[in-house]
């Protein structure tokens, strides 16, 4: 099985995209986790990148609008089908409303299903705050109603949600795992969705948790037989990062702790068979 590690565009929205590509390629990353670019020009250089220089693409989906149901599911459908484009090996998906009932819930994960089957593009459902599964509690009512309901783990959402490390969460944090086809691969904490710096040994503890977590993935990814799983290292700009009072000057570089989760994850897995 391959892991294949990707570079998310949060962050660098100000480098214009051809410098971006070229700035992850040359980091050593395998691919790029992006939302598909509004401008004509950028959407014909990502594809044309990734068509030529064989990266993998995983295509974001968040710009889903609507102030009713009926509004937002008829917005999301479009959206998929955008982001099936430029034919990625997944879309990840920012799914639903914290508010909509969970048979609205469901209806959208049903939608997901429906157009993953017609175009043969999964479809993951990030577990994001103010989304869809946003919490432990409401992802197990989603995992008991519907098998076929695969996520991108990111549960730094989860620690800060439930201002835990998901101690008594353990039945459905292997629900998630086992559910994992896509991973956001940031560490949060107790008390937000991002520690300040990961190599700092005071965020060691929350480090080693979140590597477990990605461990366990990777082994039941590896044991159903999967040809890759795709991480995404996923450090985010200010606000998301702590800055210094009165300067607003981020107390860390993304780009560089970026490349050290990219450059760890390489390492840990590198005894892995490509193919299974």
């Amino acid at each position: 099985m391959q892991i294949k590690i990707l570079s998310s565009l949060w962050g660098y929205e100000h480098l214009p995209i051809h410098l971006f590509l070229d700035r992850v390629k040359d980091a050593g990353y395998d691919g790029f986790d992006t939302w598909i670019p509004e401008n004509y020009n950028d959407k014909k250089k990502l594809f044309d990148y990734v068509q030529y220089s064989g990266m993998t693409l995983v295509v974001h989906q968040y710009r889903t609008q609507g102030s009713t149901f009926k509004e937002f599911k008829a917005s999301f459908l479009k959206n998929l089908r955008e982001c099936a484009q430029p034919g990625p090996v997944l879309i990840n998906s920012h799914t639903g409303r914290d508010w909509f009932t969970l048979e609205q819930q469901l209806e959208l994960i049903d939608i997901a299903l429906d157009f993953s089957e017609k175009t043969g593009i999964p479809v993951v459902h990030e577990t994001h705050r103010g989304r869809l599964g946003f919490a432990p509690q409401i992802a197990n009512e989603l995992f008991q109603r519907r098998e076929q309901y695969m996520i991108t783990a990111d549960l730094s959402h989860w620690t800060c949600v439930t201002e835990s490390m998901l101690e008594n969460y353990e039945p459905v944090v292997e629900q998630a795992i086992r559910r994992t086809r896509h991973v956001h691969a940031r560490i949060g904490y107790e008390n937000g969705p991002q520690v300040p710096d990961p190599r700092a040994p005071e965020w060691s503890y929350a480090l080693n948790i979140f590597l477990n977590w990605w461990d366990r993935i990777v082994a039941l990814n590896l044991k159903f037989g999967h040809a890759h799983l795709t991480f995404t290292t996923e450090f985010g700009p200010p606000p998301y990062m702590p800055t210094i009072p009165f300067t607003n000057s981020p107390v860390a570089d993304q780009f560089e702790i970026n490349c050290y989760i990219k450059n760890l994850l390489k390492e840990r897995y590198a005894f892995l068979p490509e193919r299974v």
